[in-house]
């Protein structure tokens, strides 16, 4: 239960503080978030979120915070079908715990507003439709465990996988914010669709197949490139 309590909290940390950046500066008027200062702003909450939980619970769950994270360990071997599932219940009640605390302080705020959701078509800052979004998706998070299962692999960078995975959620998040509102992340996005509503959960489908895709797709890569077995 420590390592289900360990995801919740991490999840929780990820969504509140990278979400809520969203929210605060997306949310009001004036506001950066469709700037660039605002790009890399919400980029690095995501990415510092990161860096935060996997220092204070990666030894107790590895830190996924991400059921696409969990769906690459399990493909590789490194978890077991148990513990995936409970991983990902955590990590889904962690997400809505996150957006639950954003609700209340938007409900409390009188600027503030939205849940940092993902979306395409109207819901994305550049007009991207389905497939471009779909497109995104697989690749940012290919891209993101792919580096998740190489750094914490190797015993020469896995002492600083927590720094390398934060430093390598903010690089996606800064091309993917404005296409989709960068999701790689099943539960990130799962979350705030819900408590958004409307278009935002009749989208959410694509931001939670799409990781999950670019998760397995990264764990079979990472098999094939790195395994000693012929």
């Amino acid at each position: 239960m420590k390592k289900y309590l360990a995801e919740f909290i991490g999840t929780f940390v990820l969504v509140f503080f990278g979400c809520g950046n969203a929210v605060v500066l997306g949310g009001f008027t004036g506001g950066m978030g469709s700037g660039f200062l605002g790009v890399v702003a919400i980029a690095l909450a995501f990415g510092l979120a990161i860096v935060a939980a996997a220092y204070a619970i990666g030894d107790i769950s590895g830190c996924h915070v991400n059921p696409a994270v969990s769906l690459s360990m399990l493909i590789t071997g490194r978890m077991n079908l148990n513990d995936f599932i409970g991983y990902v219940i955590a990590q889904v009640l962690g997400a809505l715990a996150g957006s639950g605390v954003l609700y209340f302080i938007t409900s409390a705020s009188q600027g503030l507003r939205g849940f940092g959701a993902n979306g395409y078509g109207e819901l994305s800052g550049v007009g991207l439709n389905m497939i471009g979004a779909l497109a995104v998706e697989v690749i940012l998070t290919f891209v993101f465990i792919m580096t998740i299962l190489r750094v914490t692999d190797n015993e020469k960078t896995s002492h600083m996988a927590g720094l390398i995975i934060g430093l390598t959620l903010t690089f996606v998040h800064i091309i993917g914010i404005p296409l989709t509102g960068t999701s790689v992340n099943p539960a990130r996005s799962l979350a705030p669709a819900i408590f958004t509503g409307g278009a935002a959960l009749s989208q959410v489908w694509l931001f939670i197949l799409a990781p999950l895709v670019g998760g397995a797709i990264a764990a079979f890569v990472h098999k094939y490139l790195y395994s000693t077995e012929q």
